[in-house]
């Protein structure tokens, strides 16, 4: 044991001092295993972001409702099998949660009915044009995954009884209000006084698509009365109890969503369920594209490393095969030799993923002074992973010509000019 420690002890010291030697040598050889690694941290980094990103986003949708509406989410391409759906009421919802309270061991908790549009929303001198605006009634607090920065929802009251009051997005709150408190204050929506009764958190933007600060959310009552119902944009927003069992909650809906409507067997549904699930779908085609024009790079970056690490190895032998046959004739056994220049492939390695770490680091910190809404996340795990590649790859081009400088014959090796 003894011996073998002293063998690796001293193998790492000499592979250390020809790598010292040879410096730009070194450097120029572990070049391709910095590209290489910079490319597998930036792959990574780079889905690990999208990753956050969305799940946030799905977050901001709730993880636990179901949306139900007449057109899907995403691209239609049978659009006459949609335009003629009827479009969802509120007495659809009221039926809903007349079923669901009338089901043992329903799946479902709540159905809420929505209309949305976009309205200009002004405040003394101040204006801010395309605000998300949501009419629904008091149960859509149940709903409403965001928190309030200060004030309150609305009451079942103030919502039964159509009152003009409002609750703001962040962004719309402090843009209408800059420096000091939106609850109270009155804004004025198609020449209508509502008064804000509360402002929720900043919770940014769904997909980079759209805002999600800014919105305003009044009682149904109101919204009918002064904004009217669009009917291509409502919805029945339904809470699951269970979002574990997200798949049994959607097939006990559609169930009752078909009683509701009066469907036969056999009858097409004239609804949608939607949620994050549908862009998890669109989202992981773009994810597998990007992991494999990112493994494509890095394993032509590693691969172009490492044959650069075998020729340098390949020399390194022929330069010090004098060197090798005096070791081996003064006792050295294979595996001495075998493991001096394999530890001197994986040190340059090695070092070559440090470096490239390093780089990979300052460009994220880069993008996240540039773009700080971008979920960028430099993990331990990125590391280690990154290091192993490294690592791995100084073995792998490293062993064919530390197996053959084993291998000399040392009466062969003196003799060599």
């Amino acid at each position: 044991m003894d011996r073998i420690l002293y063998e690796l002890t001293e193998s790492v010291r000499i592979a250390m001092a020809q790598v010292r030697a040879n410096k730009m040598r070194s450097a120029l050889t572990g070049l391709g295993v910095i590209i290489g690694i910079v490319a597998v941290t930036l792959m990574g980094t780079a889905i690990r972001g999208i990753d956050i990103g969305f799940n946030k986003s799905l977050a901001m949708l709730g993880d636990d409702i179901v949306y139900v509406q007449k057109w899907p989410w995403g691209n239609v391409e049978d659009w006459w099998n949609y335009v003629d759906r009827p479009p969802m009421k509120p007495e659809d919802a009221v039926a809903l949660n007349r079923i669901f309270d009338g089901t043992v061991n329903s799946q479902l908790q709540l159905a809420v009915f929505s209309d949305a549009r976009q309205i200009a929303v002004k405040a003394g001198g101040e204006s801010v044009s395309g605000v998300y605006t949501t009419g629904a009634n008091a149960d859509f607090s149940q709903i409403l995954v965001a928190d309030f920065e200060e004030g309150r929802m609305y009451t079942a009251t103030e919502s039964d009884a159509a009152r003009q009051v409002c609750v703001l997005g962040f962004d719309v709150a402090h843009a209408l209000f800059p420096g000091r408190s939106a609850v109270n204050q009155t804004v004025i929506v198609q020449g209508q006084p509502f008064t804000v009764i509360g402002v929720l958190v900043k919770q940014g933007s769904f997909l980079g698509l759209f805002s999600m600060d800014n919105q305003m959310i009044v009682p149904l009552g109101a919204y009918r009365k002064y904004f009217g119902i669009r009917d291509d944009n409502t919805q029945i927003q339904v809470k699951v109890k269970d979002k574990l069992k997200l798949q049994e909650a959607r097939e006990e809906l559609t169930g009752a969503l078909r009683r509701v409507r009066g469907l036969a067997p056999g009858e097409r549904d004239n609804f949608s369920l939607n949620g994050g699930d549908g862009f998890k779908k669109q989202l992981d085609p773009i994810k597998q594209g990007i992991a494999f024009a990112g493994l494509f790079i890095t394993g032509l970056s590693l691969f172009v490393g490492a044959i650069g690490i075998m020729n340098i190895t390949f020399v390194s032998v022929r330069e010090r095969t004098k060197e090798i046959g005096t070791r081996k004739a003064l006792g050295a056994r294979r595996r001495t030799i075998l493991l001096q220049f394999l530890i001197e492939a994986v040190s340059i390695c090695a070092a070559g993923g440090v470096v490239g770490l390093g780089v990979t680091y300052g460009l994220c910190l880069g993008v996240k002074t540039a773009m700080p809404s971008f979920p960028l996340e430099f993990s331990v795990s990125l590391v280690a992973t990154s290091m192993i590649v490294a690592i791995a790859t100084g073995i792998i081009s490293g062993f064919v010509p530390a197996l053959g400088a084993s291998r000399l014959d040392p009466v062969v090796a003196l003799r060599y000019e």
